[in-house]
């Protein structure tokens, strides 16, 4: 195969991820970005890599279970080529159950789990006493999933980055085209298709989170009482976060943040003395189907659209990677329905 020219415009988590796909695969490519890598929701501190419950099966759930499987492999390989450590980690998720409908429904799931997981990760049922790293669960059992993973995105990113510069790409301000053509440009690509659209191609959706100085690396992450807790590799707690369709300015943060870390100290008792060390708010791109949209951009042949990551973005890379590769250098066109860009159209 004639090696492809790719230009990738975005360097956050998709684009990244995208460029690295592609230059493993033998292709020339060019990251471009004027903000520079991971400026944008890509800067995070969250994190989280977690699954969809295991019932209602769907082409998005399956994607993402292939994402989520991958992703140990995927940042192996970049972590041992560029040298930096993307704060990856399978470490599972702990749940609390509220009630005994609920402990009912997830017993119904540990079965549904085993089929659907393909016997590579649990969902079981657990008992909550004498766990000093888990919510407080007022039945006294706790969801554990072995599927979930854990990743620091500023750092993930920065180990792209390295990884990619190692094999001589570097992320440039701007660039003319060159080939095939990747726009991975978050907010900012959604709102350039929803001025060319009589319909909401997309939008950015405002998320709060911050980090706690609390060392529990290596930990399960934890979710309860809808707040994401999740134990860095470096010492810090993550907990966020929040959905704002409306916000007066996009990158401060509010008392909204103030409640998600009340919650997260009520519900995680080790929590509750932790100092907050960093408070981060930012847009995160979410299509109007709220799957990530990928494929050829409709109209502009040699250019495609890989955005909508929103909270799944960083768990979804993997798999992302791989069908935009696919489909840039080989033609070959694996991506599932739901996810193509013409279906926000």
């Amino acid at each position: 195969m004639a090696m492809v020219d790719v230009t990738v415009r975005g360097a956050g988590i998709f684009g990244l991820s995208v460029a690295w796909a592609c230059v493993l695969r033998g292709a020339s490519v060019r990251v471009v970005d004027p903000a520079g890598p991971a400026a944008g929701a890509s800067g995070g501190i969250v994190g989280a890599l977690a699954p969809h419950v295991p019932e209602n099966w769907n082409a998005k759930k399956a994607f993402q279970l292939g994402s989520l499987l991958s992703a140990e492999a995927f940042w192996a390989e970049v972590e041992a080529e560029g040298g930096r450590a993307p704060g990856y980690i399978r470490s599972g998720r702990l749940q609390p159950v509220a009630d005994d409908a609920a402990l009912a429904l997830a017993r119904q799931r540990q079965d549904t789990a085993a089929e659907l997981w393909q016997g590579r990760a649990r969902w079981e049922l657990i008992r909550a006493e004498d766990r000093d790293w888990a919510p407080h669960s007022p039945t006294g059992w706790l969801i554990h999933d072995t599927l979930s993973a854990l990743v620091h995105p500023r750092q993930a990113c920065a180990a792209l980055v390295a990884a990619l510069a190692v094999r001589g790409v570097e992320i440039v301000a701007e660039a003319p085209e060159a080939g095939q053509t990747l726009w991975a440009t978050g907010v900012a690509g959604l709102e350039t298709l929803n001025a060319g659209h009589p319909r909401l191609v997309g939008a950015g959706i405002k998320g709060q989170a911050a980090l706690l100085q609390l060392d529990q690396g290596g930990a399960a992450q934890l979710f309860a009482d809808g707040v994401h807790v999740i134990p860095h590799l470096d010492g810090t707690v993550a907990v966020g976060g929040t959905t704002e369709r409306e916000y007066d300015t996009p990158n401060s943060t509010d008392a909204q943040l103030d409640a998600v870390i009340a919650k997260a100290r009520a519900a995680v008792p080790a929590l509750r003395d932790a100092p907050v060390v960093e408070r981060w708010a930012g847009l995160r791109p979410r299509s109007r189907s709220r799957a990530p949209m990928l494929g050829a951009w409709p109209g502009k042949p040699g250019h495609y659209i890989a955005n909508g990551g929103f909270k799944i973005g960083f768990g979804m890379a993997p798999k992302v990677a791989e069908v935009m590769a696919d489909l840039l250098l080989e033609g070959r066109d694996a991506i599932p329905e739901g996810f193509r860009v013409e279906d926000n159209l």
